[in-house]
Order: structure tokens, then C-alpha cells, then sequence
């Protein structure tokens, strides 16, 4: 199979693009830095896996990607939206956006729906969500107002699971949200929470499973728990079909679809 794994220089990405690619399947890698994709290459043992530098902050970046991929690429079996970020330096990007509804929300969405047309039903979407879930401030989300890490972050996991369990009604592919578990020892948890957190391979497994097993063929629309293991219930608002319609409405019209 062809998978595509967003943030797969460190962390959860590369220990699941490492598992991928054991079991011989053709793994893209995205990453920030060239070099660091480079390494991450020979880390999960295939230095001519397809490198995509790309800074998902950036809307047109994201765009330029998308492009990218479907230029050498006629199919794609299952796109791994993992790429996270909890803070930053700057918390604006150039677009004006809160970069963790930019990075964590609005990319993967631009990226998912501009790759569908090289999908089809047999092809699955795993969105990285968190147990970490609030209520989306339209304001925040759309960069006219400003909050702390910890809001945000949770804001947007829960704005992502929306729009997954949305667009499900919407798309062929199958399409999933999964809470890897908690505070695992990924650098954006060490980072943020100054902690060395729990073994990366266990959220590393259920991105795995939530792309090749069977448990996640018909699961399209729902949020996997891993805190749990199992199959859950989000956050309310990602229940309410007005709100998550009125979200994705709103994404919609930010992003100029």
C-alpha cells in the first residue's frame, strides 16, 4: 500500500512510518526539514522513501504539497494527518492564524481534501486527534482572538474531530479520529509538559491498525479512544451535526473553497 505520514521525522509519526515500512509498504514521509527527513529515511530503513519539506503553517504551502504528491502519485491507500504542534515561538502564522488551528486543523483538512480525488472508497483518512478536546471559539479559530497553548491545542483536536466526523457523510474514503493515548513521550509532550511520557509505540500501533486493520473498514465517521482502547464518544459538540457543519462551513469559507 501507498501511505502518506505527516510529521514523521520524530515521535509517533516515525515509529509508525517505521512499522509501515517493515511490513513493505511504500511510505511518503513529510517533515519540516530536509535534513531531518533525510535521517528519519534511514531510521525506518528506506533512504529513498518520497520526502515532502513542507511547513504545514503555511496555507499555500499545504496546497503546494497536495499537488505535489498527486503529481507522482495516481492512488494513495491511506493518508496519515499526525502532524501536531501544542506551541511555538511565533503563535501567528503569516496567514494571520493561531498556528495551532493552522498546523493541527485547517492543514490537514486543505491536505486531505485536495488528495481525495487520488482516493476512493478502499482508501482510509486517520486523523490524529487528543483526549485534549474544548469548545472551538470561531474567533480563535479564524485568528481574531488569542489564547493560551492549552486552549488552543484542545480547541483544535476538537475542531479536527468535527470536521472528520462531518466530512464522513461527505467522502468515500474511510475516514477516522484517533486519541493515540495520553501524554505518550513524543518531543511535543516532552515540550510542552516537560515529561518524558509513556512508549510512542503504543500510539505508533493504533495509527498502524487504524490504517491497515480490519476493526477500522466500516468505522468511518468515529473517534477511537486509546486511552480506552476502544471505540468512544468525543467531546459533545463533534455529536452536534449543526455545529459540526457550521464549522466546517466556516473552514470552508476561510480557506476560499
Amino acid at each position: 500500500m501507498k501511505i502518506l505520514v505527516t510529521g514523521a521525522t520524530d515521535g509517533i509519526g516515525m515509529e509508525t512510518a517505521r512499522m509501515l515500512t517493515e511490513e513493505g509498504h511504500e511510505v511518503l514521509l513529510h517533515g519540516r526539514s530536509e535534513e531531518k527527513l533525510a535521517n528519519a529515511a534511514r531510521e525506518i530503513g528506506n533512504e529513498n522513501a518520497g520526502k515532502y519539506v513542507v511547513d504545514l503553517s503555511q496555507m499555500a504551502d499545504v496546497r503546494s504539497f497536495a499537488e505535489a504528491v498527486k503529481e507522482k502519485h495516481e492512488h494513495l491507500d491511506v493518508l496519515i494527518n499526525n502532524a501536531g504542534v501544542y506551541n511555538a515561538p511565533s503563535e501567528k502564522t503569516e496567514d494571520g492564524l493561531d498556528i495551532r488551528f493552522a498546523v493541527n486543523t485547517i492543514a490537514p483538512y486543505i491536505l486531505t481534501s485536495a488528495l481525495l480525488p487520488i482516493m476512493d472508497e478502499s482508501s482510509r483518512i486517520v486523523n490524529v486527534s487528543s483526549a485534549a478536546q474544548k469548545p472551538v471559539d470561531a474567533k480563535a479559530l479564524s485568528g481574531e482572538a488569542e489564547l493560551q497553548d492549552g486552549e488552543a491545542y484542545a480547541q483544535s483536536k476538537l475542531a479536527l474531530t468535527m470536521w472528520t466526523m462531518e466530512l464522513s457523510h461527505r467522502i468515500d474514503p474511510v475516514i477516522v479520529a484517533v486519541n493515540p493515548k495520553s501524554l505518550l513521550g513524543s518531543k511535543m509532550v516532552k515540550k510542552a509538559f516537560g515529561v518524558e511520557g509513556g512508549d510512542i509505540t503504543i500510539g505508533a500501533d493504533i495509527l498502524y491498525r487504524a490504517a491497515l486493520s480490519d476493526t477500522f473498514a466500516d468505522a468511518s465517521g468515529t473517534y477511537f479512544d486509546n486511552d480506552r482502547g476502544d471505540f468512544g464518544d468525543p467531546h459533545s459538540d463533534a455529536l452536534d451535526r449543526d455545529k459540526r457543519a457550521r464549522l466546517l462551513e466556516q473552514i470552508d469559507t476561510m480557506i476560499g473553497t
